[in-house]
């Protein structure tokens, strides 16, 4: 009997023991998503500021309240400005590049459907909007003058531009071209900048749906054996 009682003591211990890790774990779960979507707040604030006010004219104070927080809050995730800018301009970076990975998954196979992917990506309003776009000019012209914004970018950059000289190439040797692919997959990539450059500046005759007709007729000018 007394071996019984024990016995389910034990297991009584074991379960409540159990239990309290559970709603450890459970509450330390909980403590790491506020975070995240505390910073997720801030961000998404400090574009909101970017687009409307510059890159000079955004603070803490603004960001806090765009985001509907305490400027205490601000201060405690990202202790300066500097620090916000440079978790914003990451946040941006890594959203751009998951955007046009999964196009171009999406794309298969074949190399003239994977570059269209990429160009279509580049006007996708998820991506190419007036709020985003004003954010991305604040940041590059700041980025001569600010190495780690210069940082940031290059490596990713570097990655994206090889994706384009790898598929111009593979688009040389099926439609016999007689370009020098990087050269090419320069060309296409300032082509792009220069398009979403009159879109951020607001240019009257330039919108998402003309700068799509614009790439896709670059693509069909230099690939006419891909795209006509």
């Amino acid at each position: 009997m007394l071996e019984t009682v024990t016995s389910m003591k034990t297991s009584e211990a074991r379960d409540i023991l159990t239990e309290t890790v559970r709603k450890g774990d459970a509450e330390k779960r909980g403590r790491k998503a506020s975070k995240e979507v505390r910073q997720l707040q801030l961000i998404e604030a400090t574009i909101d500021s970017l687009a409307k006010r510059g890159y000079a004219e955004t603070t803490m104070a603004d960001v806090a309240d765009g985001a509907g927080l305490s400027r205490g809050i601000v201060n405690f995730h990202f202790e300066s400005k500097e620090k916000l800018l440079i978790a914003t301009l990451q946040h941006m970076y890594d959203e751009y590049s998951a955007h046009w990975r999964a196009s171009l998954q999406k794309a298969g196979d074949d190399p003239a459907r994977q570059l269209q992917q990429l160009v279509w990506a580049d006007f996708d309003r998820a991506i190419c909007n007036k709020r985003k776009l004003a954010a991305w000019l604040a940041f590059w012209g700041e980025a001569k003058s600010r190495p780690t914004y210069q940082a940031l970018s290059s490596s990713r950059d570097a990655y994206y531009q090889q994706v384009f000289i790898d598929l111009c190439t593979t688009l040389k040797q099926s439609g016999s071209y007689t370009y020098d692919p990087p050269v090419m997959a320069l060309s296409l990539s300032a082509m792009l900048e220069g398009l979403w450059l009159r879109l951020m500046m607001g240019t009257e005759d330039t919108t998402r749906e003309t700068a799509l007709q614009a790439a896709n007729a670059f693509l069909a000018a230099a690939f006419p054996k891909h795209y006509g």
